[in-house]
């Protein structure tokens, strides 16, 4: 399935709860440096998009199109892996939680990096071999998320294919914008179906991954194992979870 089918199925009211994280788009935008004209690729609902620059945006999706506000950036239909413009038509391209769904990753990559001077990718860092005991919810409910990862190119060659450099996003503990590992210090949000249908991995799990995670959260929760397995976390403000920013100079 495509990222445009996968998110004309499960993208109905993904505005409920994928909303921008002021902390976290804080840092994506002082990644864009002195960018005034920004490529957003994969664009889907806006989030992320500065304010204060001229931003065109490209996203596959006519669901998730038909959400972005009418105040947003012009949106266009189109791919990561074909960017219908010249070489170095913007100061800057981003992509923000997207590159997951491309069908090849490192081809989007370079188009980012052939028609925008600079490039800043918000994903994922799924090499470290420690990543998915790091957050309980893969590690005690949902190790088919690994499944997922198969064939996917590293963070590392992601980053080696544009020449660029690893920045750590931490989560805060009340991250306003539902991506997977958003809820880690309030674990009930899970049990909730449309905090749910906001993230793909769900979808990508299948049904009865799901509901079989779900189920056991929900009992660890009202037994309180899931508290005593994870204690360390009720004084932390943020986390460290993998997110990662590439960003080309």
């Amino acid at each position: 399935m495509s990222s445009a089918q996968l998110y004309d199925t499960i993208g109905a009211n993904y505005t409920a709860t994928r909303r921008t994280e002021p902390r976290i788009a804080a840092q994506i935008w002082a990644a864009l440096g002195d960018a005034r004209t920004v490529l957003n690729v994969g664009a889907g609902t806006g989030s992320y998009e500065p304010a204060d620059r001229y931003v065109l945006a490209v996203e596959p999706s006519a669901l998730m199109r038909s959400q972005r506000r009418p105040d947003a950036a012009p949106c266009l239909v189109g791919s990561a892996e074909s960017l219908p413009f010249d070489d170095h038509s913007f100061d800057a391209a981003m992509a923000v939680a997207s590159i997951h769904h491309w069908q090849d990753p490192i081809a989007g990559l370079r188009e980012m990096r052939r028609v925008a001077r600079r490039v800043v990718v918000f994903t994922h860092d799924t090499s470290d071999a420690g990543w998915l005991h790091r957050f309980w919810l893969t590690r005690d409910y949902l190790p088919e998320v690994a499944n997922l990862l198969a064939g996917r190119p590293s963070v590392t060659e992601l980053a080696r294919a544009i020449g660029a450099r690893l920045e750590p996003v931490p989560i805060p503990w009340d991250c306003a914008d539902g991506f997977f590992e958003a809820h880690w210090r309030r674990p009930e949000a899970y049990l909730d179906e449309g905090v749910r249908r906001g993230v793909s991995v769900w979808a990508k799990v299948g049904p009865d991954a799901e509901q079989r995670a779900v189920h056991s959260l929900g009992d660890d929760l009202a037994s309180g194992r899931w508290a005593e397995r994870n204690r360390e976390l009720v004084d932390l403000d943020t986390a460290e979870l993998g997110l990662r920013l590439l960003i080309t100079n």
